[in-house]
């Protein structure tokens, strides 16, 4: 059906971490035409959106989804075949499937068995949380088969076409679009007292002495700048999951520090730190591609290299490159105006119109005449057949997109014992990767 502001469209979002679930949301509300929501973070989606978490390691803490800010008429945790199941008994418009590249094609498989078996599917959207630097083709193929392939710019939008048109699959899936979370004011000058925000992130990059190495020439900065306000901004505390995974957090290497006063470890909405930020400095965050939206001055670091591993390389030609040195000395870059205009950051005013191409491609779906055509992902098991069986395990269904034998039943809800050992269980692993897998590999040389 079309949609109407009289009687909006039934959207589900179904996402695996705090920042999938903010994208997820927050797309879900640009891309339904009765449902948009305002520029900026913290938008409240309409009541027509059910929100689905994917139970694994990095499913968001309560903490963490107040963080974010997004919200939804009803939301729960699930796993992919009790997601299956809800979607086989729940009629839905629009299926937000904000995942990594595998949980999208199980919950694709999953949905063409449904319908096979006579159930009806939604229009099925997906992409990419922010800057896609690494696993292009394998990313893209694993989301192919979805309806609508968001692409949050220009750049991206015709690299995914290149790569599903390489390979012989249709392409016509890729909408360009831009990241939801972006808007807030525009900067307009100086802030008092001046404020410096680093953004962390959770893998990048990966080793301690690096990690140490930023910190302490953030701290480094601080003292040259008394007069500043130094903000090192964190993602998650310890023993949360965000979607990657932190070993050694920025937290737990402060404490060795002797942090001087004008120097704060900052949590919240990164939309409120940057209403104060008057230079963003990043190795590769998201942060930097909203900061370049909103006019703020940014740099990305180069101390550590330019290299794929660090995700940095993307920025190449943004003009925004820079070492802790330049900003001790009080450099302040100068983006490039078309290599941000490619970026989807969309600084010049056009960002109200970025969503209108998957809205309308959206109605289309929904108004086409005998309903919406078969899903048909690029991996089958006759294309890749020691491949995508594998992918679909991992998630409890068969090459056909059936429950295997023994897949978690969801008839009940899970009672208190399980529930109990779920959040035990959960915390282990966590526990594990934050402080044992560390000592194991130091004890080791590892």
């Amino acid at each position: 059906m079309p949609a109407s502001t009289a009687n909006p469209p039934r959207i589900a979002v179904l996402a695996d971490s705090d920042t999938r679930w903010k994208w997820g949301a927050l797309t879900a509300a640009r891309i339904a035409p009765s449902m948009e929501a305002a520029p900026g973070d913290g938008a409240q989606v309409a009541s027509a959106l059910d929100g689905f978490l994917l139970r694994g390691r990095a499913t968001p803490t309560p903490r963490q989804l107040a963080e974010v800010g997004v919200h939804a008429d009803s939301l729960r945790e699930v796993t992919a075949v009790e997601f299956l199941r809800a979607m086989s008994r729940t009629s839905y418009d629009v299926l937000v499937l904000a995942l990594v590249g595998g949980g999208v094609q199980a919950v694709l498989h999953g949905l063409k068995r449904i319908r096979e078996d006579g159930g009806e599917r939604p229009v099925v959207v997906t992409g990419y949380v922010g800057v896609v630097y690494e696993k292009l083709a394998d990313g893209l193929l694993l989301r192919h088969g979805a309806d609508l392939v968001l692409a949050n710019s220009r750049q991206d939008a015709e690299r995914f076409r290149a790569v599903y048109e390489g390979v012989g699959a249709d392409a016509s899936s890729v909408t360009e679009v831009a990241l939801p979370f972006l808007g807030g004011a525009p900067y307009t000058g100086q802030h008092d007292p001046y404020t410096v925000v680093f953004a962390a992130q959770p893998s990048v990059p990966e080793s301690r002495k690096d990690r140490t190495y930023l910190l302490e020439r953030l701290v480094r900065h601080a003292r040259l700048h008394p007069e500043r306000e130094v903000l090192l901004k964190l993602r998650s505390q310890p023993g949360e999951h965000t979607t990657h995974i932190e070993e050694l957090p920025y937290q737990k290497l402060a404490q060795r520090l002797d942090l001087p006063s004008n120097f704060r470890l900052v949590y919240g909405n990164m939309g409120e730190v940057l209403d104060r930020t008057d230079l963003m400095v990043t190795v590769s965050s998201t942060a930097a591609l909203e900061s370049l939206h909103r006019r703020v001055p940014t740099v990305v670091l180069s101390d550590l290299g330019v290299r794929e591993a660090l995700g940095n390389h993307h920025f190449v030609g943004s003009g925004c490159l820079a070492s802790w040195d330049q900003l001790d000395a009080g450099h302040r870059p100068t983006p490039d105006a078309e290599w941000v205009s490619r970026q989807g950051v969309a600084a010049d005013g056009g960002y109200g119109t970025a969503f209108d191409p998957a809205r309308e491609r959206i109605a289309e779906l929904l108004a086409r005449p005998g309903g919406l055509p078969p899903l048909t992902p690029y991996y089958t098991p006759a294309t890749a057949p020691g491949y995508l069986p594998g992918i679909l395990a991992r998630h409890h269904l068969a090459p056909d997109g059936s429950p295997l034998p023994g897949a978690p039943a969801s008839d009940k809800e899970p009672g208190p014992v399980r529930q109990i050992v779920r959040r035990a269980a959960r915390g282990a692993y966590r526990h594990g990767v934050q402080r044992v897998a560390p000592v194991i590999r130091r004890m080791g040389e590892l």
